[in-house]
């Protein structure tokens, strides 16, 4: 049952809600910035990445998580939710998060922005945040290729994929 797991907190402390607007941050915070839209080889920005890390460093772009369970206010560890940047795109009519097919040059999965959502979640390790993919809560008798999301950075760009190295978040409220 979803309310056996529990809730994620935001960086106050307080249960992360859905419908509400939060930055998704880097737990370290001298790495980079938060999550936003990125550009890949000139390409609309519909690639999930990070903000680099400049003098002031940027929030990023705020997202809104809404889960899997219908009725359910508070995002819970392990347990699937679709994430969508509020914010508008000039690219794609939608800004929620999806899983791209795997890339034949890294073996890694980008996350991008478009259609309809995939379902991610969230898990802890060591009182760290992680993003990831695996809807199991959509199918239980499915097989999916699951994953850690991680920051890889090509051509000095940041950007947000599965199958790399793993990366720990917080989440702000907006």
């Amino acid at each position: 049952m979803a309310q056996d797991q529990p809730p994620v907190l935001d960086t106050a402390g307080r249960p992360v809600r859905s419908g509400v607007e939060y930055y998704i941050l880097p737990a370290a915070t001298d790495i980079a910035g938060g999550l936003t839209l990125v550009a890949r080889n000139g390409s609309c920005p519909s690639f999930v990445g990070q903000e680099p890390l400049t003098p002031v460093v940027s929030q990023g772009l705020p997202v809104v998580f809404s889960p899997y369970v219908a009725g359910e206010t508070i995002v819970r560890e392990s347990r699937s939710f679709i994430i969508e940047f509020s914010a508008a795109s000039t690219c794609v009519s939608s800004t929620k998060w999806n899983l791209a097919a795997r890339d034949p040059a890294t073996s890694r999965r980008n996350i991008v922005i478009g259609r309809s959502g995939s379902y991610f979640m969230i898990t802890k390790e060591n009182n760290l945040y992680y993003l990831a993919f695996c809807p199991a809560d959509t199918c239980n008798t499915c097989k999916f290729d699951c994953g850690t999301a991680g920051i890889t950075i090509e051509n000095g760009k940041r950007f947000l994929t599965l199958d790399g190295p793993v990366f720990p978040f917080r989440f702000r409220r907006a």
